[in-house]
């Protein structure tokens, strides 16, 4: 261990006079009675900031062996911090959001289809238990594990402490991303091997593509073994992903959604909804105003191969603007909303799904 990094760790122990400190200003010069110590004069930048995230940890009741463990030895990861900047602009933008019909094709392909269809087989007894027990369509929770991580092979190589404690510091959702970072040590105090806390660049592990906190607040044993592992067991995680669903509303034997022709004398600025999402406004401003079935069908929108109940409350969607396919998108669309709010994810999500289950 270096000199700055055991200086670090002492400041970070608990037992000093640094507990009292403001976390966020630089580490204390220890003096000598006679000339300074010959060490740097002070801790700045993300060094310093390892301070923040200690008191952090420590208030939030995170073992002090956790927290020397692992805070010293945490590295700024300029990758985390470029990816995270070169975010797309614009997507609060109704007017730059472009068609679907090109992301569909990207993310409802036919290997997806495949693959999703041969572990839907594989899984089935087990994938009806869990439909059982939280209510939740099982072709979903496969089209999920399919768009999040291709089932299972990209789940990211990211360390998480590293990637986490980066984007709190560059702080653009600073609180965010402290209370996941505080998260995630809470992990390792419930034992969960350190080797595991690996992921995506924002922070999301496994196979459901949890952040910390909806780790250690959904994470199901869904195979018997008593174990919610997340990261090795895809009965784990498919549970893990009703939990999550259910979590948000879901409601039993209700579809997600489905496709519609809508006629070219749909008065559609009779339809525009007056509601104001409390969040992700720019893409609940993309549905309709909600009517029964039975009046969509009195405007003259017409499903195309199944439908929704006739007393099923249900929101028009365009996504390709007129003279394409529309939708009709039930309540269990905005629980797949609350999973990635993103009307061409929830929408991929729900045709992968009819089509991992034949239609």
């Amino acid at each position: 261990m270096n000199l700055r990094v055991a200086f670090l760790a002492l400041a970070l122990t608990g037992n000093t006079a640094s507990a009292q400190i403001d976390p966020l200003a630089p580490l204390p010069v220890r003096t000598a009675p006679v000339k300074a110590a010959p060490v740097a004069a002070t801790q700045t930048g993300f060094a310093g900031y390892k301070l923040r995230l200690a008191a952090l940890a420590r208030s939030a009741g995170v073992r002090q062996a956790t927290i020397q463990a692992t805070i010293p030895f945490l590295s700024l990861n300029s990758r985390v911090i470029r990816l995270d900047r070169g975010q797309p602009g614009g997507v609060n933008n109704p007017n730059a959001i472009p068609p679907f019909a090109p992301y569909r094709r990207r993310h409802v392909t036919s290997s997806l289809i495949n693959r999703g269809q041969s572990r839907y087989r594989a899984h089935y007894s087990r994938l009806s238990a869990i439909e059982r027990r939280f209510g939740v369509e099982p072709q979903i929770l496969m089209a999920i594990y399919g768009h999040e991580t291709s089932y299972g092979a990209v789940t990211g190589g990211f360390d998480l402490l590293d990637a986490l404690s980066t984007l709190a510091y560059e702080g653009r959702r600073r609180e965010f991303f402290e209370d996941e970072f505080v998260s995630a040590l809470k992990l390792l105090d419930r034992g969960t091997p350190r080797g595991r806390l690996k992921g995506s660049w924002a922070g999301a592990t496994g196979y459901p593509q949890f952040m910390p906190s909806t780790v250690l607040r959904l994470a199901t044993d869904g195979d018997g073994d008593g174990s919610a592992n997340i990261w090795g067991s895809e009965i784990d995680g498919l549970a893990s992903i009703a939990a999550y669903l259910r979590d948000a509303g879901w409601k039993p034997d209700v579809h997600w959604g489905i496709p519609v022709r809508v006629p070219a004398s749909l008065n559609r600025a009779a339809i525009v909804s007056r509601l104001k999402a409390p969040r992700c406004e720019p893409v609940y401003a993309r549905h309709s105003q909600w009517k029964t079935m039975r009046e969509w069908r009195a405007l003259g929108v017409q499903p195309l191969g199944r439908a929704l109940p006739e007393s099923e409350m249900a929101t028009l969607i365009e996504p390709d603007g007129r003279d394409a396919t529309a939708y009709l998108l039930s309540t269990n669309y905005r629980a797949i909303l609350d999973y990635n709010c993103s009307n061409f994810y929830a929408l991929s999500v729900g045709l992968l799904a009819d089509a991992i289950a034949g239609g």
